[in-house]
C-alpha cells in the first residue's frame, strides 16, 4: 500500500526528524554540521522557507518549517542529497545515509 501524500499548504507548518540509517551518526564533527547548516541556510533563502527551530543530534535533526512556495518534498531532496553526496565523499563511503523518508 503506498505512503499517504503530505499535507503542504502554503504556510503549513512541519515538524520534520531525518534520521541516520541504523542509528548511525550524521555529523561526525562540526564540518559535517557546518555543511549541513550552510546548505539548509542557502536552500531556505533561495526558497523564502522560514525555519522557526532547528537541533542537529549526531545522529539525527529535527527542523521545524513553514511551506511556501516551495514544497517541503523539494526542500529537504536539495538539503539532504547534498549532504549526503558531501558526507560520503569526505568519509570515504557509500551507500545510504538516512533512514526513510523524513516523518513530520
Amino acid at each position: 500500500m503506498p505512503r499517504k501524500a503530505r499535507i503542504d499548504a502554503p504556510g503549513a507548518l512541519h515538524h520534520i526528524i531525518i534520521r541516520g540509517i541504523e542509528r548511525r551518526k550524521i555529523f561526525r564533527d562540526n564540518k559535517d554540521r557546518d555543511n549541513f547548516l550552510d546548505r539548509l541556510g542557502n536552500v531556505l533563502s533561495d526558497t523564502g522557507t522560514p525555519c522557526y527551530a532547528w537541533a542537529l543530534i549526531p545522529n539525527h535533526v529535527h527542523l521545524l518549517l513553514k511551506t511556501g512556495n516551495t514544497p517541503i518534498s523539494t526542500i529537504m531532496q536539495r538539503v539532504l542529497t547534498g549532504h549526503a553526496a558531501y558526507f560520503n565523499r569526505r568519509h570515504r563511503r557509500h551507500g545510504k545515509l538516512f533512514q526513510n523518508r523524513y516523518p513530520s
